[in-house]
């Protein structure tokens, strides 16, 4: 998300994989296989799974999964396995089962679209005729001196481990980021540590993206669970420490998270698809790719702009719908048809604040803040069923998404 934002059973396969042939089978299948359209769907998160779960139901088509880990990772929980919560366990093979989708658990090492082939880190190249690029993104641990050196993090699962091995040890602990990321952090480890001191820095204010009435709230919250607020305070260096903020002024602690910032892989840059400034893949009104017709782009790692321009931010309720999307436009251009633009509109943003409060802001169209704000224990069970969703619209991909 956002800043305001093992055992293994998988089929990996280790034959080469041309684009006509890229999917091993019974003798029987060979000779249908080879006449298929081949879909190669590159990473399994919010995006990428429902993308290749959709695309396999193409008529003519077969799709490969290539993903890293072989588990489906919460992210939008990953605070609370930080916290010591244990999550369930989603296999990848699981969700995917019966559904066509071959997987692959390998980590992708390039991109070559002349020859439209992906490059594995431990398996032979892997041919496609359609690329749908779902890599997502990762913390941005280059932005300022010390990050990657000194603080933790809870943009990925081994991350969060990480830092839940710490939090039992720690006195203080610093929260960098005042988005919807950093505030779900700092309450719910203040809510599971109560003799932590948590401290809040912000470089703007806490809250800045919902409504005033949210704000208090999200005050209130803060002041019951004994969290430091400190707003336009820049960081210019993670020490092990703590923090030095821009004029000097050192704020103390024994243990960092960075939640501000993120980054997408360079894979896309470095295969010479169009990309913005951040790296994100152009893609048009249908997620294809700007540059490369036989490519397209969702979630994090894609900027998507909806009619009218805006750009649709970096979050798990952009990420599925945009999977959504690219899964059907493929469906369509195979059957000879023009897919629709992509139509999007915001309801609301979740936030939890620990196990037992939350803040639903609701929102216009444009993600702008409205006056109306669901909190407290009802809001709580409001964020929990929305993220219970996720998992449902992951084994029923066709399913409306709302995040």
């Amino acid at each position: 998300m956002p800043s305001w934002r093992r055992n293994s059973c998988d089929r990996v396969h280790s034959a080469p994989l041309s684009r006509n042939s890229q999917v091993p089978g019974s003798r029987g299948d060979e000779r249908e296989k080879d006449m298929a359209h081949h879909v190669v769907v590159v990473g399994a998160g919010y995006s990428g799974l429902i993308a290749a779960k959709l695309a396999a139901r193409a008529a003519g088509a077969t799709v490969t999964l290539v993903n890293a880990a072989d588990r489906f990772v919460e992210r939008v929980r990953l605070h609370q396995l930080a916290a010591g919560e244990r999550l369930r366990d989603l296999p990848l093979t699981g969700l995917v089962e019966g559904t066509g989708v071959t997987l692959v658990v390998d980590r992708v090492t390039g991109i070559d679209p002349e020859s439209r082939t992906v490059r594995l880190a431990a398996g032979q190249p892997l041919g496609y005729d359609t690329l749908i690029y779902a890599l997502g993104s990762v913390a941005d641990l280059g932005s300022v001196p010390g990050v990657a050196e000194h603080a933790y993090m809870v943009a990925g699962a081994g991350q969060a481990e990480r830092l839940r091995e710490r939090l039992p040890y720690s006195r203080v602990l610093a929260v960098v980021g005042g988005g919807l990321t950093g505030v779900e952090a700092a309450a719910e480890f203040a809510e599971r540590y109560p003799a932590l001191k948590v401290r809040l820095v912000t470089g703007g204010e806490l809250g800045e993206g919902v409504s005033p009435r949210g704000r208090r709230h999200l005050r209130r919250v803060f002041d019951r669970l004994g969290v430091e607020v400190r707003e336009r305070a820049r960081v210019a260096e993670v020490r092990a420490d703590g923090l030095v903020l821009e004029g000097g002024e050192h704020v103390g602690a024994d243990t960092v998270v960075w939640s501000t910032g993120f980054t997408v892989p360079e894979l896309a840059r470095e295969a010479g698809l169009a990309v913005d400034g951040r790296g994100r893949m152009l893609v048009d009104a249908t997620l294809r790719s700007r540059s490369h017709p036989e490519v397209y782009g969702v979630g994090d790692a894609a900027a998507v702009r909806v009619a009218g321009g805006q750009e649709l931010r970096m979050a798990c309720a952009t990420g599925m719908p945009a999977g959504q999307q690219a899964a059907r436009a493929v469906i369509a251009r195979l059957a000879g048809r023009e897919p629709r633009p992509i139509r999007f509109r915001y309801l609301n943003q979740c936030v939890s604040l620990g196990r037992r409060d939350g803040l639903v802001q609701f929102v216009r169209t444009d993600d702008s803040p409205r006056s109306a704000v669901l909190t407290g224990r009802p809001a709580a069970a409001y964020k929990e069923a929305i993220v219970r969703g996720t998992i449902l619209a992951m084994r029923h991909p066709g399913m409306p998404s709302y995040l």
